[in-house]
């Protein structure tokens, strides 16, 4: 396997496709390989290429712009970063993983759905089935579950989906909500990117307030059973998005529409802690 380290965006994004995988901090990447789920030919490690740190807003426009090299340990710290975003960068993984796992990368984390993990024939690897629906989901979706029963991992990723964050890749800008779908026949793909677009920077507006609460199986350091991040912007509007209920990042229209979840029978547990953890962020909102 061959490693390039191209030193800016047009050459890293040149070194993409035909077999290769973009490399950040290698949290992700490195398993999927070492598990037989992701092949490569070559791994562009693109840490040199892509923008890294935290620029205030200027005068014309109310956004912190964060560089998709930032690691989640330097978010987590910074007081630039909204507050919902910060406490999901904390509260993502541990101390380890956090320095070395940077913001563009775990939006594309792979959800963590054990027959997906183990290989089996689901519907994101092509299948005509998904697993989980007929065996064990416990750790699934609540939301837009009718193919794939998975739930998507990040919290980083509700929380942005809240602040009504916007992607710059090296070819397009679009809102966080594009940067994800729901897999279909067509395309079991749940990231809207090309094989060789690359993340290259997040502009995520300053709200008036913002807040992220996580139910885990253990106290420190799981992944979402469900991730609850809101943001309320000028006017009193409140944005709502969701980890851990649906194969991507949920954005709830109003608490409203926890009634039209579609949990399975071992899931329905979660849409009871969904609903205490919406409630209490809107208090905390006040």
């Amino acid at each position: 396997m061959e490693l390039l380290r191209p030193e800016s965006a047009e050459a890293a994004v040149a070194a993409l496709g035909d077999g290769s995988v973009a490399l950040a901090g290698g949290t992700e990447v490195v398993p999927l390989l070492r598990d037989g789920l992701l092949r490569a030919d070559r791994l562009v490690d693109v840490r040199l290429a892509v923008p890294r740190g935290v620029t205030p807003p200027s005068p014309s426009t109310s956004a912190v712009r964060i560089g998709a090299g930032t690691t989640l340990a330097e978010l987590e710290i910074d007081v630039q970063i909204p507050a919902a975003l910060r406490e999901a960068c904390r509260l993502a993984a541990s101390p380890q993983l956090r320095s070395m796992g940077t913001i563009g990368g775990n939006l594309r984390q792979a959800t963590r759905c054990w027959y997906w993990r183990l290989d089996y024939p689901c519907f994101l690897h092509g299948g005509d089935r998904c697993h989980a629906r007929e065996g064990q989901h416990r750790e699934h979706a609540i939301f837009g579950n009718d193919r794939c029963a998975s739930a998507h991992p990040s919290d980083p990723a509700a929380a942005l989906l809240a602040l009504a964050a916007r992607v710059r890749t090296d070819r397009r800008e679009l809102d966080v909500s594009d940067l994800y779908r729901l897999p279909t026949d067509d395309d079991r793909d749940v990231v809207a990117l090309e094989p060789d677009e690359l993340i290259l920077e997040l502009d995520v507006p300053v709200p008036e307030a913002s807040v992220y609460l996580k139910a885990m199986d253990r106290r420190k350091w799981a992944f979402p059973l469900v991730g609850v991040a809101a943001a309320r912007a000028g006017g009193g509007q409140v944005r709502i998005g969701l980890a851990g209920v649906a194969p991507i990042p949920w954005l709830l229209a109003s608490p409203d529409e926890l009634d039209s979840a579609t949990p399975m029978p071992g899931t329905e547990y979660k849409l009871r802690i969904a609903r205490a953890l919406v409630r209490r962020a809107f208090s905390a909102l006040q």
